[in-house]
């Protein structure tokens, strides 16, 4: 044989032999117990596709998308030692397919575009744009920390194209900014339909230790947790939780902030609508001491309703310290001096309801634990209220 034949033929085997990295054309032979499909090929031989190597679904069952006498393109990937006889190649459909989408590129860095989320794992979330998988790290996901990305899994999404390498098939995205716009958006719309004062329907979104966050359709309002319930409440967890429907009261739209306050107890009745019938002044109760001040202690007289009782008016005798003759816990019996329901206030008298010393002297001095001091601690503390009557006694 010549020597140009000899090149002839060598240049046709040559050409008939498959490489990595090739793009073939086989027909389906078989699918497999192990969710995978045997190719035949021109040159006679076999490769495999495994359902990994189909498609970016988990879950793809193969058989359901492929018969024996198809015709499917593939890459190949890799040369592979198989205990199936003939089986040469590993084969792949979706790389194929990301290659094409690479060399049809329709975006550039700074566009925004529709991705599917196809995975959720430890960094971010793994997604599919147009073909091409992306990446979009978890300080990008949203404006705030998200500490369960699961949530993610199988959206739909918009991001930014922040980076774009083909010669690394790498691509990386960002929701955050898109985010931020849409929450704007939101926002925006949510101001326009909402009034201060109404009441609507929203679902607890979020729970915090200052309060609880409620979706009211795409936005976020907040409950304090002193807006909670009438009820004191330590931990907003005790008493809602996520997913929750709840009836809400507008309290303020704060448009340069982008905040909505929102109030529960607003829209429940309070211990307080009924306690001027219940308790008008004069009336004798029962009540509960729960704290002792320097100037005075708070009785609670009805569930959720708490009164002071002034220092000045524990007992006829001069009481230095409340703390020296009452405690948290102790039962008492006081007369109610007065009620204002509106402001949540309620005075209250033991001495009322002592009698009174033969010949003992009004003591000008029985006011003498109301000092501006005393008043300033009063009026922080957030667990009671009293009139300016309260603090000063029944001399005013």
């Amino acid at each position: 044989m010549s020597d140009t034949n000899s090149e002839l033929l060598a240049a046709l085997e040559s050409a008939d032999q498959i490489k990595v990295g090739d793009v073939v054309t086989g027909e389906v032979l078989a699918i497999d117990n192990d969710n995978q499909a045997v190719i035949g090929l021109h040159t006679g031989e076999e490769g495999v596709v495994p359902a990994r190597e189909y498609s970016d679904d988990r879950s793809v069952n193969l058989a359901d998308d492929l018969k024996v006498g198809d015709t499917i393109e593939t890459v190949v990937v890799s040369n592979v030692t198989s205990d199936k006889e003939g089986v040469a190649y590993l084969l792949s459909k979706k790389r194929l397919e990301a290659r094409k989408a690479w060399e049809s590129l329709s975006f550039n860095e700074g566009d925004v575009v529709d991705a599917k989320v196809i995975n959720a794992v430890r960094g971010g979330l793994i997604v599919d744009v147009a073909g091409i998988r992306g990446f979009v790290p978890a300080s990008m996901v949203a404006e705030r920390f998200v500490s369960d990305l699961n949530q993610f899994k199988g959206q739909d999404i918009k991001a930014e194209v922040i980076e774009i390498d083909p010669a690394k098939a790498r691509l990386i995205l960002s929701r955050k900014a898109v985010a931020a716009q849409e929450r704007a958006e939101k926002l925006a719309e949510a101001f326009s339909r909402l009034t201060v004062g109404e009441v609507v329907e929203g679902t607890v979104a979020r729970l915090t230790d200052f309060g609880a966050f409620v979706d009211l359709g795409g936005v976020d309002g907040l409950v304090h947790v002193s807006e909670i319930s009438h009820d004191r409440v330590k931990n907003p967890s005790d008493v809602l939780s996520k997913g929750e429907k709840v009836n809400v009261k507008i309290l303020a739209l704060d448009t340069d902030r982008g905040r909505i306050s929102l109030s529960i107890k607003a829209t429940q009745p309070g211990p307080w609508d009924e306690v001027a019938e219940k308790a008008p002044a004069g009336t004798v109760l029962e009540g509960t001491v729960k704290r002792v001040k320097d100037f005075g202690a708070f009785v609670e007289i009805f569930p959720g309703i708490e009164g002071l009782v002034h220092v000045s008016q524990i007992s006829h005798k001069r009481v230095e310290n409340p703390a020296d003759v009452l405690k948290s816990g102790d039962k008492v019996k006081v007369q109610v001096l007065d009620v204002k329901p509106a402001e949540e206030r309620i005075s209250l008298s033991m001495k009322a309801l002592e009698e009174k010393p033969a010949n003992q002297r009004e003591d000008r001095d029985d006011n003498r634990g109301a000092s501006r001091a005393d008043m300033a601690a009063f009026q922080q503390d957030d667990e009671g209220a009293a009139t300016l009557g309260d603090i000063f006694g029944d001399k005013l």
